[in-house]
């Protein structure tokens, strides 16, 4: 299984915020949007970095009467990895298992094309493993013409 086949089930819609936001404004938006990470892009829609809600959660911690001023480009991660939707699943998920990272930008052609969590990558590869052993028992039971 490849990752445009998560992203076709998924969807492509990623949730962005600029650089120049503050971490307060993040905060909102993933409280808005329910997700784990945002898309940190500049003032040409580029990508510049990803922040995740353990960031934000940091930054208050750390720095809670701040966060109002504080940018998002002070706790942003700048190298970012960024997977392609012809990746399989089992190539992106040993990436993101190795770089301890729960969201992996998909991009294609210099595009952003979605994002996908190590919890979409479960959840297919379940899904996946769920039919082939369907399949393979209905066999082994014969339930196929040999």
């Amino acid at each position: 299984m490849k990752v445009k086949d998560v992203l076709t089930t998924k969807g492509s819609n990623v949730v962005t915020i600029n650089q120049s936001k503050t971490v307060y404004d993040a905060l909102k938006t993933f409280a808005e949007n329910r997700v784990g990470s945002l898309l940190v892009l500049d003032s040409k829609e580029d990508i510049v970095g990803i922040i995740g809600a353990r960031d934000a959660l940091m930054a208050v911690l750390y720095s809670c009467d701040k966060i109002r001023e504080m940018k998002v480009e002070s706790i942003m991660t700048k190298d970012i990895i960024v997977g392609t939707p012809d990746a399989e699943l089992t190539y992106v998920e040993a990436i993101m298992t190795n770089n301890h990272i729960r969201h992996l930008p998909i991009v294609e052609n210099k595009k952003l094309t979605g994002i996908i969590s190590i919890g979409d990558v479960v959840k297919a590869q379940l899904k996946e493993y769920h039919v082939e052993n369907h399949y393979l028992k209905e066999y082994i039971e014969g339930k196929y013409p040999a």
